[in-house]
């Protein structure tokens, strides 16, 4: 028998006032818990760069790899507290860094009054929030892994709200509809929300990587690319909360005045038209904002991220 062993058989008599104390004190080092100061659990290595901000690197079966998560903690939160409310935020394609919510986003700041935990994963450069046929499982990672990680190491409850920039605002509007009650309500900003409208930008997009769009969806004629495009999903998001935003791609009050229109932007408005019509026709409560002027930039998801919020936390009852 070894000394902690010891220790704990004395502790056990003296009252359960005590042991609970111990246990409050063991838990964070346990198996399945959070490891204090940085460590390893589970298959998760825990970095803590703050008391609420924490940096986890999977073990991720889904990708095939290790996958990275930003998780900002509300205030009160604690070890075996719960259970949590959880807002998603995604970020959008072809970013260097997978935690832009937190560098450009300002998400620390915008959040910090809310009663939710705040999870940012990791979603690749193109990763457009699936299972590749022929590729990594983004949405296993981020709907079935990433979220039980949450709820066994921070209590993480059924309460969940979703947004996005770009690729991300398809990830947001697809995992909701795909996974009908997961979601309470969904926000997207400049998102990709029409896949399969003709243009083709989805695969220029993937060539750009080198990827090959087939290893995606399959053929853009077929049916996973209608099981995945938000604008062909409306129906499964009646009665749910939903936030739309973008710009015309015309430089805005948030562009420099050397500011070029964005013809990038312009076509993304095209598409959050298109899915909000849809959306509302099909019974979801949408709010849109289509400001006009502005391009596909930070500022303008900044804001959009602040306008959304009030409607995300209420949903999952975290209002102020």
């Amino acid at each position: 028998m070894n000394r902690t062993t010891v220790r704990l058989g004395v502790l056990l008599l003296a009252g359960a006032g005590v042991v609970a104390v111990l246990l409050a004190v063991l838990w964070p080092f346990s198996s399945g818990g959070l490891s204090k100061g940085g460590g390893t659990t589970s298959g998760v290595q825990v970095n803590r760069l703050s008391e609420r901000d924490h940096e986890l690197t999977v073990t991720s079966a889904a990708l095939g790899r290790e996958g990275v998560v930003r998780v900002l903690l509300p205030e009160g939160w604690r070890p075996g507290s719960g259970p949590w409310p959880v807002l998603y935020l995604l970020n959008g394609c072809c970013q260097s860094r997978y935690d832009t919510w937190v560098t450009e986003g300002a998400a620390a700041e915008l959040t910090s009054p809310y009663p939710a935990i705040v999870v940012m994963p990791e979603g690749g450069s193109v990763g457009f929030y699936s299972d590749w046929r022929d590729g990594p499982g983004w949405e296993t990672f981020h709907l079935t892994e990433v979220r039980r990680i949450l709820e066994r190491d921070y209590g993480a409850g059924d309460r969940r709200a979703v947004a996005g920039l770009s690729m991300g605002g398809f990830g947001a509007m697809s995992y909701a509809a795909r996974h009908p009650g997961m979601f309470q309500s969904a926000a997207s900003f400049s998102g990709v929300l029409h896949t399969r409208n003709g243009k083709g930008g989805v695969d220029w997009l993937l060539g750009q990587y080198d990827e090959d769009p087939a290893k995606l969806w399959g053929s853009p004629r077929g049916r996973e690319w209608a099981a995945h495009n938000p604008a062909d999903l409306t129906s499964a998001l009646r009665g749910m909360p939903l936030f739309v935003s973008s710009g015309d791609g015309s430089p805005g009050p948030l562009d420099g005045s050397s500011t070029a229109r964005d013809e990038g932007e312009a076509s993304l408005l095209l598409e959050s038209v298109t899915f909000a019509e849809r959306a509302t026709a099909n019974g979801a409560n949408v709010t849109t904002d289509f400001y006009g002027p502005g391009t596909h930039t930070w500022p303008y998801w900044r804001r959009g991220l602040e306008r959304a919020l009030p409607m995300l936390m209420g949903s999952i009852g975290a209002a102020l």
